[in-house]
């Protein structure tokens, strides 16, 4: 059974074959693609085969995926080109017969009316109608979306965002790792599952400020914005407009329970309770 993970190289791919190697699949099983040889050249140093393809040219993606039987498509980072991109792998995977894709969505995929869903509503769309089995891993927000700001939080004492009081899943990239390499391991039948993920205790950005100064032992508040306003922040920052747009929308919908998730998905796939904010917000100080 050869597994393939498309995105290999990424943050969240890497983690993935660790928790593939982990969990005692056998690296000469798995096969790791992404765009540069350079970067793949440490997973050919754990025994995993590698090779080199990208989201925008289908027919190396072909190449790619010869003989895999499992596909876990990481969803592209390059907002705004993802629906094309992912189109070409699923297309790719049709050519060469591949039997399962894992495909990494976003939470409340279809019913969050976030902009930044559009992209994974899309390509939803695109495996339903492929004829490919598929699985999908509707992964929640990242905590590191904001234990990587922890020097700006600090810094300012102050967290910004336009969420209101509204709650937010998020697990740790890791967490999310391991649910995907249970899925591609699973002995049962995936297909057509629908995984909600996100991690068991939802905070909101007053918590998140509340939990990193607690564990930095100074004061940080969270300010809530108007809109308009966190835009054009992040715009004079150095954020494109478009995609500050994209960040404010979806604290937005953050107020709509938008990143909410009570599935219990995640917990259930990786057989313990997700990394709690205090926990990751401590690991990410200790870095």
């Amino acid at each position: 059974m050869k597994i393939a993970i498309a995105g290999a190289t990424g943050q969240l791919g890497q983690l993935v074959i660790d928790a593939l190697l982990e969990r005692g699949a056998d690296p000469a099983q798995l096969i790791a693609i992404g765009r540069s040889a350079q970067k793949l050249e440490p997973l050919a140093g754990k025994g995993l085969q590698t090779r080199v393809a990208d989201y925008n040219v289908e027919a190396s993606l072909v190449t790619a995926l010869e003989g895999v039987d499992k596909l876990l498509l990481i969803s592209g980072s390059e907002v705004g080109q993802r629906a094309v991109q992912h189109e070409n792998v699923i297309t790719a995977a049709q050519r060469v017969n591949v039997k399962l894709i894992a495909y990494t969505s976003i939470a409340n995929a279809l019913t969050g009316n976030m902009k930044l869903a559009q992209e994974h509503i899309a390509t939803e769309h695109v495996l339903a109608a492929s004829g490919i089995d598929y699985v999908l891993l509707r992964n929640g927000w990242y905590t590191e979306n904001y234990t990587d700001q922890l020097l700006g939080y600090l810094n300012s004492g102050v967290v910004l965002g336009a969420a209101g009081d509204g709650k937010i899943s998020a697990a740790t990239r890791a967490d999310y790792a391991e649910a995907a390499a249970a899925v591609l391991l699973s002995e049962s039948d995936e297909a057509g599952k629908i995984y909600e993920l996100g991690g068991d205790k939802p905070f909101t950005l007053s918590q998140l400020a509340g939990a990193v100064g607690a564990a930095a032992g100074q004061d940080v508040a969270y300010q809530d914005m108007d809109p308009q306003q966190l835009v054009a922040i992040y715009t004079e920052s150095g954020v494109p407009e478009f995609f500050a747009d994209i960040l404010v929308d979806t604290d937005l919908r953050v107020r709509e329970g938008a990143l909410e998730v009570s599935s219990g998905d995640l917990a259930k796939l990786i057989g313990r309770a997700p990394t709690s904010l205090g926990k990751a917000i401590k690991d990410a100080l200790a870095r």
